[in-house]
């Protein structure tokens, strides 16, 4: 099997100076992803609900900016939109490191909801374009792997340094994020500048497919595969963001130290697992591979409600602690299945496209995720809340098994099957 190492040197020089972007700015990412909604909440005083539309207003902003910028991306190119990202990040950042009123709260989210709906497809179509095809499921997982590390540290350092009685030591952590972003604007105004230009049309391209959402959307691969992506996003990332740390607040009763420890515990199991299930899933399909990640979740989720049993105490710390950990466990398996199933599927003159509809699909659940979470958990229904996760996890893996069905064999990852195991 290959080692990081191997993979190291085989990537292109392009390559690694793109997944060194990662680094600097998931750490930064660490330090105030925990805390969203204690700070909104509890620092700032704005009511959960509140915070969950105000989180749900991000994601309609990325919904809404996406679809164009896919359309941006395939015309100039993906590197240009990764760094617009990126200056509006440190923007918003900024803003709400100074968020007193609701109002305020809107402006900066404007500037969060542009910069995270755009750098994901801007992200991957850089990824789709510079990475071989034999080399992106790898790169997905390790790509991932150093972001998680990143945020893992952040997140013991914010755990360990916030405190809700002191408001300065949240503004200095949204500043400190914001900072974390020069490095990464660095290596790609410098370092990367000659390259993530437009993507030519190969001569061999179909001409039936147009540059145009709905002529890409008559595509059944496609749409089995969007349809894929999109449950998986409801019942994982706008969970572990709003969801986890609310049910942790206000049903588990565990502290911002706890939180902390559990996002920490999250990037250990993804830092630790990630190359051994990179080795363990090369080959097979990647459709179950997401049944098994299904379950995983399942299970993760299941952890969270037993929170619940044992509120305010150690027991409900290391639930927590466990939950985010087998979730962990879980999100080793979706960036190299989804992400490598999408970009094999596109071709390369629409990959901002594919790219975007598989991240209009993310922003899509973070609307509905996160009020859910609030409403649910606002109103004390916490056992609820826990059932509509499990419930979303099983239809997860059956839809995972009618996608396997449908979508072509290479694109399912069998096409690994042939290649030499080092």
């Amino acid at each position: 099997m290959r080692t990081l190492s191997l993979f190291w040197r085989e990537l292109p020089r392009e390559g690694r100076f793109l997944i060194s972007t990662v680094i600097f700015s998931s750490l930064g990412t660490g330090l105030v992803l925990p805390f969203m909604v204690v700070y909104l909440h509890e620092v700032r005083g704005i009511a959960l609900e509140t915070v969950g539309l105000l989180l749900a207003m991000q994601a309609v902003i990325g919904i809404v900016v996406v679809p164009p910028v896919g359309a941006l991306i395939d015309r100039i190119g993906p590197r240009r939109v990764y760094v617009s990202s990126m200056v509006s990040l440190i923007i918003g950042d900024v803003l709400i490191s100074q968020t007193t009123t609701v109002p305020a709260a809107i402006v900066a989210f404007v500037f969060l909801g542009y910069g995270f709906g755009v750098i994901w497809p801007a992200s991957g179509a850089m990824i789709g374009n510079l990475i071989p095809s034999e080399q992106r499921q790898r790169y997905f997982g390790f790509n991932f792997t150093l972001l998680n590390l990143g945020i893992g540290i952040g997140g013991i350092v914010g755990g360990t340094f916030v405190d809700v009685q002191r408001a300065e030591t949240f503004v200095a952590i949204y500043l400190l994020d914001a900072l974390s972003y020069v490095p990464a604007l660095i290596i790609l105004l410098w370092f990367l500048r000659h390259v993530g230009g437009p993507a030519p049309v190969h001569a061999d391209a179909d001409d039936s497919v147009k540059p145009s959402y709905i002529a890409m959307l008559r595509d059944t691969n496609l749409q089995a595969l969007l349809i894929l992506v999109a449950v998986a996003a409801i019942v994982s990332y706008p969970q572990l963001n709003a969801g986890l740390p609310a049910f942790a607040r206000e049903i588990g009763k565990i502290s911002t130290q706890g939180l902390g420890y559990a996002f920490a515990a999250n990037t250990l199991v993804i830092v630790l697992l990630q190359i051994v299930v990179l080795q363990r899933i090369e080959g097979r399909r990647r459709t179950r591979v997401a049944v098994v990640m299904a379950a995983t979740w399942a299970l993760s989720w299941a952890l969270l409600g037993a929170t619940a049993l044992v509120p305010g105490t150690i027991a409900a710390t290391v639930l927590l602690a466990s939950a985010a950990g087998v979730f962990g466990l879980g999100e080793t398996m979706l960036q190299p299945t989804t992400s490598a199933m999408l970009n094999d599927l596109a071709p390369d003159h629409l990959r901002g496209r594919y790219n975007a509809l598989g991240s209009l699909m993310f922003s899509g659940a973070f609307v509905v995720g996160p009020i859910v979470a609030s409403i649910l958990i606002g109103a004390s229904l916490g056992g609820v809340y826990i059932a509509f996760l499990l419930g979303g996890c099983a239809i997860l893996a059956v839809i995972a098994l009618w996608v396997e069905r449908r979508i072509p064999a290479s694109v399912n990852g069998q096409r690994l099957e042939l290649e030499p195991n080092d």
